[in-house]
Formats: structure tokens, sequence, C-alpha cells
């Protein structure tokens, strides 16, 4: 697990077994708040002995940017802990996270010690705002990944926890290209010092703006190239054609899981777009 300090009391997480997935916290002077935990437990709980032992506070809150396993599952990890999300997070980890848990225990004998925790806290519009300290914690939708996305944006240090609304190569087969392309013109306009990926590096101030626009080409771009699909025959073969260079993203992004991803977006659009082949 990689670990670094962002700002004053904002530290990042990495992932060394999963995607490159992002978790963070921000301390304040008697308790921390978790934004994520990581895909595997011993990662999460490798978070949790950083908090407890080198920066000396509890966990009090555990904030999930979505409903998805590699986000929440670590949420168990932080018993006492008051977890926050997005009303639509809360009825979908409800509702898919336990059999989905079920399933992956019987291939995976490290994840029995996890139990699905559901957010107690939601909101379901507008903001909720979080005082950690001396920093101001701006909970927002940020959809398109999935349609309960929230990010966390730090007001006093300008650093948003992105959720997986911003990624090396945005991922929306969970989610609405539409929304999506929202999503990252709202990150982009927010004048940030950084932004924290849901996977993936921390983009930097001078990054941030060429990372945004990056994005939204490659969104912009598969949205053109899957439309004429549906006039042709062989649809997936005209979609196999569709390479992610010619979209404008590189396919050794995520460790090279880019590639999968891109073809599964392109599949997932067409279907959005023209119903199944």
């Amino acid at each position: 697990m990689h670990r670094e300090r962002v700002s004053e009391n904002v530290f990042w997480f990495q992932s060394e077994v999963y995607a490159q997935v992002t978790a963070g916290v921000i301390v304040g002077p008697q308790w921390a708040v978790v934004i994520d935990t990581l895909a595997m437990p011993e990662e999460t709980l490798n978070m949790r002995e950083f908090i407890e032992h080198e920066l000396g506070v509890q966990v009090r809150y555990v904030i999930n940017t979505h409903y998805h396993a590699d986000h929440t599952w670590g949420n168990c990890f932080f018993p006492g802990a008051t977890v926050i999300g997005h009303l639509k997070c809360r009825e979908y980890l409800i509702e898919y996270g336990f059999p989905s848990l079920d399933s992956a225990r019987k291939q995976n004998p490290n994840l029995k010690q996890v139990k699905i925790i559901p957010p107690h806290l939601t909101f379901a519009s507008g903001e909720l705002t979080l005082r950690v300290g001396k920093k101001n914690l701006i909970l927002a939708p940020a959809f398109g990944h999935s349609d309960d996305g929230i990010s966390v944006l730090v007001e006093e240090d300008r650093v948003l926890f992105a959720g997986d609304a911003f990624m090396p190569l945005p991922y929306i087969v969970d989610g609405d290209i539409d929304d999506m392309l929202a999503s990252v013109k709202r990150i982009g306009r927010l004048g940030l010092e950084n932004i924290i990926q849901g996977h993936g590096d921390i983009i930097l101030r001078g990054e941030i703006d060429a990372a945004v626009k990056e994005n939204l080409n490659y969104l912009n771009n598969i949205k053109k190239a899957v439309k004429p699909a549906g006039k042709r025959k062989n649809a997936d073969e005209y979609l196999d054609a569709i390479t992610i260079e010619s979209c404008g993203k590189s396919r050794v992004h995520l460790g090279g899981l880019a590639e999968t991803l891109h073809r599964r977006n392109l599949r997932s659009l067409y279907k959005q777009m023209h119903g199944e082949a």
C-alpha cells in the first residue's frame, strides 16, 4: 500500500493489490474521517493501524463515494464509525452487496472477515457539509460512473476526493456517459490544487486542466465512435476496431486494465444507444 501526505492533515492511500484503488483520511484534533476503503482487508487494516497509532486518533466517520466493493467492503473494519453516503449507495449495498460478498467469499477466503455495512447517514440531493478540525468537507453528487456517486472537497485546501467520477480512464458501465461528462466538467471548474482519483495517482494542480480535457475528449470520442454502430450488421467487429488510442487514451493506464475497461465502455454505450445487439 502506498501512502502520501497531500496537505496538512490530509493523507492518501493507494492499493498495490487491486487496480490502484485509492482511499483517504482527513485528521482532526480528536478524530478522523476516512474517505473510501481499500479492496483487500489487510490494506484497510493497515490504513486503520496508521491512523490510530501513527496519527493518534480514532475514525469517527467513513464516507463512501459509491457502493462498489473496492470502495466499501472495508467499512466493517472501522467499528463504531458512522458511515456516510448517497441514499442510493445504501440501497445498492443492501440490494447487491450482500449477494456479491457471498459469491466472492467462495473464491477468496480472505473475505470471510468482511461484513457489509451500508451508510447510516445519507443524502439524496444537494450538498452535505462535515467539519473536521479546521477543515470543511463538502460532499456533493458526482454521477457518471454510477448514479450514487459523490465527491468530497476539502474546501480550505482545494483537494477533491473525486471517487470514480474521475479516473485515468473514465468508466461508465454502471453509469451514464452524459452524467460523467457533466461531472468531469464540474470538477474542471472547481479551481483545485489536487484531484484524488478513485483509481490511479494524484493529479497535481499543473496537470488538472490537461487531465480534464483528456477525459472529456475520450468520452466524446467514444460517443461519436459508437453512434454509427447501430447501422452496422457486424456491430461486434465494428466495436472491436475502435481502439483506445484512437479515442485519445493509452492502454497502459491502471496497470494495463485500461484496454479491458475501454472494451466494456464501448459495449455498454452501444446498449445504451441502440439496445441489445
